[in-house]
C-alpha cells in the first residue's frame, strides 16, 4: 500500500551512510534540541517559532497560543473527509538536565556515532519530528483524505499540562471537535531476544500527588525534644516506604503481560500467561521488583517519598515539616479511599494529607480502525512482531483527550536498547539517527494506511 509518499523518504534515508549530510529528519531534530525549553520555565514558544518556521517552508497553514507569556502552543490542520479526525500530538518542553553528570552538553543537538545528542531527543522532541516529517510527507503527497488529520504541540506536559493541552482543550476546543482518534508518547518498539513487541500504550496508571504536613514544637537543635515535627514526618514517611500495597490486576495489565507471554524465557513465560496466580507468589513479586520495577509497579498501588523539607536552619527545630510523595493508582481505583487508607498506616493526627495532584483514569479501546493499522503497518515494517496493547506506569496528556471519549494511544516507532530509555528524564539522552529515518517512514505508512481510501 505505501506509495510514492514514502519514496520521497527513502531518497535521504541513507545520506550518512553515504558520506553526505544527515537526513532531514535527523537535522530538524538537531536544531530542535538546541531550543532551550526545560520546564520550568518552560518558554515553549522557542519550540514553536522553530517547528512553525518549518511549516513556513512546506508552506503548510498553523495557528499558535500562548497559556501564559511565553508558554506557546502549535496546531496544524490537513483537511480531510468526514471520519473523525487524528491528532498527532507531542510535547514542546524538557525536564531539566544536570550538565555535571552529562558526558555533552544536554543543549546541543550534537550528531555523533549515528546519534543525536540532547535532552528531549526522546521525551519528546524525536516523536514530535517524526510526526512532522509524516505531516509535511502526508500533505505533500497531494492525496484525499478520508479524515483530518491534526499536529499539534504543547507546553507544560512535564508539570501537569496545565499550560499545554488542558489549556487546548479549554480554549480551542475547535481542534478537537470532530477529532476520535489521538497518537502521543508512551508506546514504543522492545526488543525479546530476536523477537519484536511493538507496545500500544493504551491506559497508565492515576498519578496521586500528595503532601505530608507535620506540626510539632518549635526549638532550638541543642535541645532535642521527644518528638517534634521532622521525628513525625520521618515517622509517617518510612511507614508508608515501608508499605507494600496489596497486589491487584486490571485487566488492561493482564492482557499486557499475556501479549508479552510468548517472548518470555521460562519461568517468566509461565508467570506472564498466568498473571493472576503470579502475582499472589510473593518470590516472583520481589523477583520483578529487583528485576524490573516498572513492570512490577503495574501489579499494585505504589506510593515513593520524593521530596522534604523541614527547618531553613540547622539549629532550629521547625513547627512544620513536609513531605511530598509521587503515588501512583491502578485505574479501577478510588482516590478518596487511598487517601483514607494512609491515613491509618500513618497514624497520627499531627500529619495530614494534601491533594496536590490527581487524574482520573481511563482506558482506551484496541477494538478500533486505528490499533488495526499499527497492526498492519507493524507486520510490514517490523515482520513477526508482536503488538500489545500496553499501560504506563507514568503519565501523560493523553488523559485529558481520554477523558472526552478520544481513542489515545502511546505510539513511538522507535527500536530502543534499555541503555537508551535510561536516558529519559536521566542523563545522556540520545536517539539513533537510523530511529528518527526508519521512525519517520514507519509514522509516514500508517498515516497513509489510516487516512487514505
Amino acid at each position: 500500500m505505501l506509495s510514492a509518499l514514502l519514496a520521497g523518504l527513502l531518497v535521504y534515508s541513507s545520506a550518512e551512510a553515504a558520506g553526505g549530510e544527515a537526513s532531514e529528519a535527523a537535522s530538524h531534530l538537531s536544531g530542535y534540541l538546541r531550543i532551550d525549553t526545560v520546564n520550568p520555565p518552560g518558554n515553549e514558544s522557542r519550540g514553536v517559532a522553530y517547528l512553525a518556521g518549518i511549516l513556513d517552508q512546506h508552506g503548510i497553514a498553523y495557528s499558535t497560543g500562548e497559556s501564559a507569556p511565553g508558554r506557546g502552543n502549535l496546531w496544524a490542520r490537513l483537511e480531510g473527509g468526514d471520519k473523525p479526525g487524528l491528532v498527532l500530538l507531542h510535547h514542546i518542553d524538557v525536564v531539566p538536565a544536570d550538565l555535571a553528570y552529562w558526558d555533552f552538553d544536554p543543549l546541543s543537538g550534537e550528531i555523533r556515532d549515528g546519534y543525536l545528542y540532547g535532552r528531549g531527543a526522546l521525551d519528546t522532541k524525536g516523536l514530535g519530528i517524526v510526526q512532522l516529517e509524516a505531516f509535511i510527507a502526508l500533505k505533500e503527497s497531494g492525496q484525499a483524505l478520508n479524515r483530518d488529520v491534526w499536529l499539534v504541540a504543547t507546553a507544560d506536559e512535564e508539570a501537569g499540562g496545565a499550560f499545554g493541552a488542558g489549556w487546548m482543550i479549554e480554549n480551542h476546543p475547535e481542534v478537537f471537535a470532530n477529532v476520535g482518534f489521538l497518537l502521543n508518547e508512551g508506546g514504543g518498539v522492545e526488543q525479546f531476544g530476536e523477537e519484536l513487541a511493538v507496545m500500544v500504550e493504551a491506559t497508565q496508571k492515576v498519578p496521586l500527588w500528595l503532601r505530608l504536613r507535620s506540626v510539632g514544637r518549635p526549638g532550638h537543635g541543642s535541645a532535642p525534644q521527644v518528638e517534634t515535627s521532622v521525628t513525625r514526618l520521618v515517622r509517617a514517611a518510612h511507614r508508608i516506604a515501608e508499605t507494600q500495597f496489596e497486589p491487584h490486576l486490571v485487566p488492561t495489565v493482564q492482557a499486557m503481560f499475556q501479549g508479552l507471554a510468548p517472548l518470555q524465557a521460562e519461568p517468566l513465560a509461565q508467570a506472564f500467561a498466568d498473571p493472576k496466580s503470579a502475582i499472589q507468589d510473593e518470590e516472583f513479586m520481589l523477583s520483578l521488583q529487583l528485576k524490573n520495577p516498572a513492570l512490577h509497579s503495574l501489579f499494585r498501588n505504589t506510593c515513593s517519598v520524593t521530596r522534604l523539607e523541614g527547618s531553613a536552619k540547622i539549629n532550629v527545630v521547625p513547627s512544620e515539616a513536609y513531605a511530598e510523595l509521587d503515588c501512583r493508582l491502578l485505574p479501577d481505583q478510588d482516590p478518596e479511599v487511598f487517601i483514607l487508607e494512609l491515613s491509618r498506616i500513618i497514624s497520627d493526627e499531627a500529619v495530614t494529607i494534601e491533594r496536590i495532584m490527581g487524574f482520573t483514569p481511563a482506558v482506551s479501546s484496541t477494538d478500533t480502525e486505528l490499533f488495526e493499522a499499527i497492526q498492519e503497518t507493524s507486520a510490514e515494517f517490523f515482520p513477526g512482531s508482536h503488538v500489545v496493547p500496553s499501560v504506563s506506569g507514568g503519565f501523560t496528556d493523553s488523559h485529558f483527550f481520554r477523558d472526552r471519549g478520544i481513542v489515545s494511544y502511546g505510539y513511538a516507532p522507535f527500536v530502543l536498547e534499555s541503555t537508551e530509555r535510561r536516558g529519559i528524564h536521566g542523563n545522556n539522552e540520545r536517539i539513533s539517527v537510523e530511529n528518527m529515518e526508519r521512525g519517520s517512514l514507519i509514522m509516514t505508512g500508517l498515516l497513509e494506511r489510516f487516512t487514505v481510501d
